[in-house]
C-alpha cells in the first residue's frame, strides 16, 4: 500500500461507506495472502473490487501478465485510477452482481477470482449473484479468493450450499488495517 493511496481511498469511503469495505487500502501482507496460490500459469484472473490496486500489484509480482487481468470496479474514481496504473489490463466499471449477465471472455475462462468486495455489508442475494456470475467465468479447478475483516467466511453457508460451493480458510494477518482473513471458495465436487 502506498501512502498516496490512503487519501483517495478514504475519500471514496466517506462518499459511500457501504460500498467500500475498509477505510484504507489493503496492505502488502494481506495482498500476498490473497494471491499466494496464483501465478503466471493460472491464466486470466478476474479481480472484483480492486480499489487502488493492492491485490493487482501482488498478482503482477506473482507473474500474472497485466493483459491477463480483468478488473471489475464500481467506483468511477477507482476506475480512472486503475486505467492509469494498469493500462494493459481490462478495467470494467460495473456492479459485480451483474457478472452472470455478460460474456467477459471470448474463448478462455478465468483461472482465479480475487475479491476485495465488502461481502459482510451485502445481502445473501448479492452474494449469490456475485458468486454465481464469477463461477460462470471460472474454469474447473479454479478458485474464488475473498478477503474479510470478520471472524469467519463472509458468505453464508446457505448461499454456499445453494450454489454447491465450499469455503476453506487460507490465513489471517494482523498486519493490515483492519486485520484481515482470506477464504478460498471452490466448487464442492472439486475438493
Amino acid at each position: 500500500m502506498s501512502l498516496a493511496d490512503i487519501p483517495p481511498f478514504f475519500l471514496a469511503w466517506l462518499r459511500n461507506p457501504r460500498s467500500i469495505a475498509a477505510v484504507a487500502p489493503s496492505g502488502a501482507r494481506v495482498a500476498d495472502l490473497m494471491t499466494q496460490d496464483i501465478n503466471a500459469a493460472t491464466g486470466p484472473v478476474l479481480e472484483l473490487g480492486p480499489g487502488t490496486g493492492s491485490f493487482t500489484y501482488s498478482l503482477l509480482r506473482r507473474g500474472v501478465r497485466e493483459s491477463d487481468l480483468t478488473l471489475v470496479e464500481f467506483s468511477a474514481d477507482f476506475v480512472e485510477l486503475l486505467k492509469k496504473r494498469f493500462p494493459r489490463a481490462r478495467v470494467l466499471k460495473m456492479d459485480a452482481t451483474r457478472l452472470g449477465d455478460i460474456a467477459l471472455f471470448d474463448r478462455a475462462t478465468t483461472g482465479a477470482v480475487v475479491s476485495g468486495l465488502g461481502f459482510r455489508a451485502m445481502q445473501p442475494q448479492q452474494h449469490a449473484a456475485i458468486l454465481a456470475g464469477a463461477f460462470k467465468h471460472l474454469r474447473p479447478g479454479g478458485a474464488f479468493y475473498q478477503i474479510t475483516y470478520g471472524p469467519r467466511c463472509p458468505v453464508p453457508t446457505s448461499v454456499l450450499g445453494q450454489l454447491k460451493l465450499a469455503s476453506a480458510f487460507v490465513g489471517r494477518t494482523l498486519w493490515n488495517v483492519p486485520p484481515a482473513s482470506v477464504y478460498r471458495i471452490e466448487r464442492c465436487n472439486e475438493r
